[in-house]
């Protein structure tokens, strides 16, 4: 991904492909650039839910049989499960993955600061564009519910007075924004002469 440097990346996860949208982030991670991934919840898995799930119940199967407590370590919760994916696709035993792991923040939801910063998406890994139609596919929320994550009903009701304060912000911004362009169109002809001499100057 060829993406100018800034300082930070918030990526709004949703309709995109676990896999990925890992690959993309772990690169720009490994590039120096910070990456903050909200909304892990609704990113999907392409497959069936059942293929899904019983390939995350082999996964929790996994452990140390002599003493479990040495790991591995089974995260129920949707952007941990997605932070474990990321780590394969990076050196994190070395210096250099370890602060390219640093760079990375993921939740689910919109959290503040977040729900006020400019969140994009990334195109090489929305489901729409790579999913072929007709293919299954599965929300990475509803594969956490299955397997122990508690905090799918909390999370929808954060998420639903985010949206309302989201929404009355836009209507607020729109009302602004006609507003202004009212009163420029209204002072257009008294302004006409000073934009004259402005534009002699080169402005």
């Amino acid at each position: 991904m060829n993406a100018p440097f800034a300082k930070v990346y918030v990526i709004d996860a949703k309709g995109h492909l676990l896999g990925r949208l890992a690959s993309v982030i772990a690169k720009l991670a490994l590039n120096g650039q910070k990456v903050v991934v909200v909304r892990c919840e609704e990113m999907n898995v392409s497959g069936s839910f059942f293929r899904n799930k019983i390939k995350l119940q082999n996964y929790l199967r996994k452990r140390c049989i002599s003493n479990p407590k040495r790991g591995p370590f089974h995260f129920r919760a949707p952007s941990r499960i997605f932070y474990r994916a990321l780590r394969g696709m990076i050196p994190h035993k070395t210096a250099r993955g370890e602060a390219a792991l640093g760079r990375v923040k993921v939740f689910e939801g919109v959290p503040p600061p977040y729900d006020k910063m400019k969140r994009m998406v990334i195109p090489r890994a929305l489901r729409v564009i790579n999913l072929k139609p007709g293919r299954k596919f599965t929300s990475l929320g509803r594969m956490a519910t299955e397997v122990g994550w508690k905090y799918q009903d909390i999370l929808t009701t954060l998420e639903s007075k985010r949206k309302v304060r989201a929404q009355a912000y836009y209507e607020r911004k729109k009302a602004l924004a006609n507003l202004r362009a009212k009163a420029v169109s209204a002072k257009a002809a008294e302004l006409a002469p000073i934009k004259e001499q402005l534009a002699q100057f080169g402005h």
